[in-house]
């Protein structure tokens, strides 16, 4: 077994993924000393950052991690860990970790411009409830608003979406997936009736060609790319297209890189579905067999005015019309409109097109933070329905995932505002009536109508429509777009904000009340990734000082509310594990109540294509991929030869669309231009992100040495000929400026990314450049996902 030094980790910064032999040893006080093996106990957890689910062996000496490696029996990771993943026995330990309540007081009292005092649990949480009962009853349950996480456990998001939508009546509860996942989850219900992949890592094994739809994937899934790469070695003909905006890692192992225009994607897609059309390369006795052709509304709008609302209205066409409407995407306009010339619209025609390939589709961010990204999420189903491949190895349209369970927690449990657990809805009677007989509620308990999404749940905040606004596990004040309105907000009059958190950041800057969180190990937790598997694991050491895990703070509030009626369970059910340490939330009911929350959860899904293993199986193995049934897990969705919901004599059934007779939906959705341009005053586009160092706003790897040695701060990609026009040199600092903001940054040319000219991009882990002051708050009318990936901006020497 290999032992890294630390020149090896400081150089880490710059690979995607390291063997399974490889480990790192160190004392968590000093940020690295080489350790005995003598007395470490081992056991496994999921990785706490992207969604891809890596598992992780980690090692336990004297109550502290000293030591992870890549799990070599996970199927996900297979021993592999990405640079992130290696950093994971840094974060508990930061000297400025959280470890008691604050309160902002002044002579002893609460006061809102007061100073932080430490202050016990119990006198935190009864003046959030305090606050809470007060603006209940002076503006109703949707001025009370929770934002949450998918960096929740399981049963904290199911937790929450019982307290929020079962005991206090309201639908104003978000999570911070709403920015990274939504137009994928629309994309899944609206082609599919179901969400989630209907694939997994195993068609990596099987493709021919992967064709990334802005995804750097070098970066964001290292170990997945890693995959690919494996492919790539394996097959020699296997092609990786990389299609993006800016050049970055994924295409230094590409055999072709398509740079297009932002929002083009759009007109790229339909491109490819009138060539498959023209060269008679579609799968017409699948299209027969299986799919259906809508078209919905046009000219939809881009979300920027307060309390803005949108509801699609499909209607049924045909493959005729459906032809016509493709057809105008000759590959003259398409390289009018994207800058991708004939040549290469042509040849990814050809790879979706010829029956003896196979293709895998991957894109996550690019896509979904667009205010088409549902949209664009259809068209990319559009290609393999079109084509018949879907739902067999190797033949995937595969959405990636940013969080570690925005899948397993955020989509599957119901923790957006108009979602219940297992894809039901609040604005379905026969969902409502579901969740309150699992609940054990009075028939109309639960509102009806969805409030406030993401963006509109704080521009509520702003205008005084939502007063408590409550955010875990995320850093709401450092990652909204038009971040500036967003901040002034919350130190508005009459607003009370609270905010759960491991460390100090921008959002507890703007706090009433401070909450210190256990984090990942020190709580015992389950999350689900982007294939459909869900993973457990066990608390392993101890949070530091008073902190609590969300799924504690979450039924302590609601004791002070009066609900905690909500989490009581026959305790004789749930007895309290015996072979392993309890969790501070079973410790305090006095059983089991990971336990009784998951096997209480799992009936929503039983019978409904979102079966769920008993408890106790997750335990006992590296996960299972839902639909779960008779001990089986499900590797491929909608094809018989997999999936038990599906007959036999069906084949492939896409049971999910009942309206639709188990049928897929091809959609007719146009190009449409962004609501931003670049313009003589703003002449760049602007792109954020993230790197392969930091993990979405740095609150933890920031304060990981060596992460942040090899990426200490953010900077402005640019151009080189757009450098020399404005005379600058790596190192310059700039303002970069939109219509909403402007911020500092420096320079760097021919960096890992390299924009085209006239593209600029800022990475938003650091909270000194502020870059989501310039970002625009435009959204996706249909998932409600906001787009970060472009918006005018200028640039100017300081």
């Amino acid at each position: 077994m290999q032992n890294i030094t630390r020149r090896d980790f400081l150089r880490m910064g710059s690979l995607s993924a390291l063997g399974a032999s490889a480990m790192v040893y160190c004392d968590p006080w000093e940020l690295f000393a080489d350790t005995a093996n003598d007395g470490v106990v081992w056991d496994k957890a999921p990785c706490r950052f992207c969604g891809t689910g890596c598992s992780v062996m980690v090692g336990v000496k004297d109550g502290k991690v000293i030591a992870v490696k890549g799990d070599p029996q996970s199927p996900v990771n297979q021993g592999c860990l990405c640079i992130k993943g290696y950093a994971l026995p840094f974060i508990s330990y930061g000297s400025d970790r959280l470890t008691k309540p604050l309160v902002r007081m002044k002579n002893g009292n609460y006061h809102r411009r007061g100073e932080w005092a430490e202050v016990s649990w119990d006198f935190a949480l009864e003046l959030m409830a305090e606050k809470a009962k007060q603006i209940i009853a002076q503006k109703g349950p949707s001025a009370v608003a929770m934002f949450g996480s998918g960096q929740w456990t399981i049963w904290e998001g199911y937790a929450a979406s019982k307290l929020w939508k079962g005991g206090l009546k309201s639908n104003s509860l978000e999570v911070n997936a709403r920015h990274c996942m939504a137009s994928a989850v629309a994309g899944f219900m609206t082609t599919f009736g179901m969400d989630e992949p209907m694939g997994c890592y195993d068609d990596f094994q099987h493709a021919d060609v992967f064709i990334l739809w802005g995804a750097n994937m070098a970066e964001m899934h290292p170990v997945l790319f890693s995959h690919v790469i494996k492919r790539l070695q394996a097959k020699p003909d296997a092609r990786l297209i990389n299609l993006t905006t800016i050049s970055n890692r994924s295409s230094d192992m590409a055999n072709a890189e398509i740079i297009f225009k932002p929002q083009s994607d759009l007109a790229i897609a339909n491109g490819i579905a009138h060539l498959l059309i023209q060269n008679n390369q579609l799968n017409t006795a699948f299209m027969r067999e299986h799919l259906v052709f809508k078209k919905g509304l046009e000219n939809i709008g881009y979300g920027l005015q307060d309390k803005f609302s949108f509801k699609d209205i499909p209607q049924l066409v045909d493959f005729e019309l459906y032809k016509t409407f493709v057809a105008h995407y000759t590959p003259e306009l398409v390289q009018q409109l994207s800058g991708v010339s004939p040549d290469a619209l042509k040849m990814l025609a050809n790879y979706y097109g010829d029956p003896k390939l196979k293709v895998m589709s991957l894109w996550t961010m690019g896509v979904n933070q667009h205010t088409r990204g549902t949209w664009m999420n259809n068209l990319i189903y559009n290609l393999h329905l079109l084509t018949g491949k879907i739902a067999t190895p190797g033949n995937a349209p595969f959405s990636l995932t940013g969080q570690p369970s925005a899948c397993g927690t955020c989509r599957e449990t119901g923790t957006f505002t108009h979602r219940l657990p297992a894809d039901m809805v609040v604005t379905d009677p026969e969902h409502r009536k579901t969740a309150e007989r699992i609940w054990k509620l009075a028939a109309g308990t639960i509102p009806d109508k969805p409030s406030y999404n993401a963006i509109e749940m704080m521009r509520a905040l702003d205008r005084g429509d939502v007063l408590f606004f409550w955010s875990s596990t995320s850093n709401p004040f450092q990652t909204y777009p038009n971040l500036r309105r967003y901040q002034a907000s919350a130190r508005k009059e009459g607003r009370f904000i609270v905010v759960s958190d491991v460390y100090p950041n921008s959002s507890t800057e703007h706090a009433d009340v401070v909450l210190p969180a256990a984090m990942w190990i020190e709580k015992e937790g389950a999350f689900g990734n982007a294939e459909r598997r869900t993973q457990f694991w066990k608390k392993m050491i101890a949070a530091p000082g008073e902190a609590k895990s969300d799924l504690w703070q979450i039924i302590e509030f609601a004791k002070k509310m009066g609900c905690g009626y909500l989490f009581d369970y026959a305790k004789a059910d749930y007895l309290l594990p015996a072979d392993y340490t309890s969790s501070d939330a079973s410790v305090a009911a006095g059983f089991y109540i990971e336990k009784a929350l998951f096997e209480e959860y799992r009936q929503f899904g039983l019978g409904h294509g979102h079966d769920l293993a008993p408890f106790a199986e997750y335990h006992q193995r590296r996960g299972m991929r839902w639909p779960v049934v008779n001990g089986k897990e499900t590797a491929i969705r909608y094809n018989s030869d997999y999936d038990p919901y599906v007959a036999k004599e069906k084949k492939i059934q896409f049971y999910g669309n009942k309206k639709d007779g188990g049928k897929a939906v091809v959609w007719l959705r146009p190009y449409e231009m962004p609501p931003e341009l670049p313009d003589a005053e703003y002449p760049f586009w602007l792109c954020t992100g993230r790197v392969l160092e930091h993990w979405h706003s740095g609150t933890m790897t920031r304060r990981v040495r060596q992460l942040y040695r090899a990426y200490p701060h953010a900077t402005v990609n640019i151009h080189a000929n757009d450098a020399k026009k404005l005379s600058l040199k790596n190192g310059d600092q700039v303002k970069i400026s939109s219509r909403r903001g402007g911020i500092h940054v420096c320079v760097e040319i021919n960096g890992r990314v390299k924009p085209p000219a006239g593209t600029l991009y800022v990475p938003f882990f650091d909270e000194s450049v502020a870059i989501n002051e310039v970002t625009l708050d435009a959204y996706c009318p249909i998932s409600c996902q906001a787009d970060f990936k472009k918006c005018a901006v200028k640039v100017e020497k300081v």
